[in-house]
């Protein structure tokens, strides 16, 4: 049961796991968020940054589900996932970054339509859009990661992001 108004906040971050909407997370729900992607930039699965964007959603998967899948059915559900964020990740979002790093490296890969290293602060939004964060609101934050306002996204920048926004609810 979500008591605090902070066990609300990260339970509302559920859903953006949840890409299927069947009320549990799992390897399915990673696999399907790679597959957008990579349609989304035009990518084939069997490239380079493909694989690796797999690898990358297998990573954090295993990782997930090694802090919050307590009754080991591959699947985590809501409570799980509240418990996970307040009880182990809550004092320490940089395990969670970790845990994140190699899937969202791979995105900024499959992002990163010029070949520099990074993503624009479109392609961020394009990203974020696709992971079903409303247009408006993906606009918003993409811009809001291009810390330096040089119109890019890098790995600096969306590394912490992410685990701040599962791990902290402001």
């Amino acid at each position: 049961m979500v008591n605090s108004e902070y066990e609300r906040r990260i339970a509302a971050r559920f859903a953006t796991f949840d890409q299927d909407g069947n009320g549990y997370i799992d390897r399915a729900d990673f696999n399907g968020a790679a597959k957008a992607l990579l349609a989304e930039f035009g990518t084939t699965a069997r490239s380079e940054k493909g694989q690796a964007l797999y690898g990358g959603a297998e990573a954090l998967w295993q990782g997930m589900a090694g802090i919050a899948d307590r009754d080991g059915d591959q699947r985590i559900t809501r409570e799980e996932f509240v418990t996970a964020a307040v009880k182990r990740l809550r004092d320490n979002p940089d395990r969670f970054a970790e845990i994140a790093r190699p899937f969202l490296h791979a995105i900024l890969d499959v992002a990163d339509t010029d070949g520099d290293g990074d993503a624009t602060v479109e392609d961020a939004a394009r990203v974020l859009t696709v992971l079903g964060v409303p247009g408006d609101t993906a606009r918003a934050v993409a811009a809001a990661l291009d810390a330096d306002g040089d119109g890019k996204v890098g790995e600096a920048e969306i590394v912490p992001a992410f685990a701040r926004y599962f791990t902290v609810p402001e």
